[in-house]
């Protein structure tokens, strides 16, 4: 008899969604500006998305089944449409992810949710969630604080404060604009990321 290999708890599952060129342009763009693999990219914002009300409260106005949230229940209504034969205007591509057993079974309850197959409903949180300025900022903020010290962190936080608060144009600094300042500034780098943001601040000491 042969024996039947188990499958390790913390195995991932690949998920291949379909998204509009421009958003797997916007993904390839954040796992450049943080040297972090695409389908890194996508995991982490999927999983952040997954975590924010705000995202699921978006998502909840296409809800055809119920989906829980913590303490909260949306609602579903079958008389709503099914996303899943709607795709972004223009070009479309996959992209390629992975994700633990646990977030993909989170993801199959959304999936069901909305009425739709798992790869679908990973492209609409994906598409949520990236819109969501908020979690762009803590995406870029925790890969900064992965990568610099934290003196260096103080300053950068505030170059980020002066610029906000003396910005005529009455426009808020994200992370991940001052990120790709920096990144702009100094394109021939070929230093590390921290070796990179300590030139961008000693130019401006």
């Amino acid at each position: 008899m042969t024996k039947e290999r188990k499958t390790r708890s913390d195995k991932k599952r690949d998920v291949k969604p379909t998204i509009s060129v421009d958003l797997k342009n916007c993904v390839y763009q954040l796992s450049y500006i943080t040297n972090t693999p695409v389908k890194d990219v996508v995991e982490i914002m999927c999983e952040k998305g997954l975590q924010s009300r705000r995202v699921l409260e978006y998502l909840s106005k296409n809800f055809r089944r119920e989906f829980q949230f913590m303490n909260t229940i949306y609602m579903g209504d079958l008389g709503r449409e099914s996303l899943q034969r709607k795709y972004q205007s223009g070009k479309n591509e996959r992209i390629t992810t992975r994700f633990t057993q646990d977030t993909f079974e989170i993801i199959k309850k959304l999936s069901d949710a909305l009425d739709v197959t798992p790869s679908k409903a990973t492209a609409l949180l994906l598409d949520a969630s990236v819109r969501n300025t908020n979690l762009l900022n803590s995406f870029v903020k925790a890969y900064l604080h992965n990568h610099i010290d934290d003196n260096r962190m103080k300053e950068l936080k505030m170059v980020m404060k002066y610029i906000n608060k003396n910005n005529p144009y009455n426009e808020e600094i994200s992370w991940l604009t001052l990120l790709s300042i920096i990144f702009e500034e100094i394109k021939e780098s070929t230093g590390s990321v921290k070796q990179t943001i300590h030139n961008w601040l000693d130019k401006y000491k």
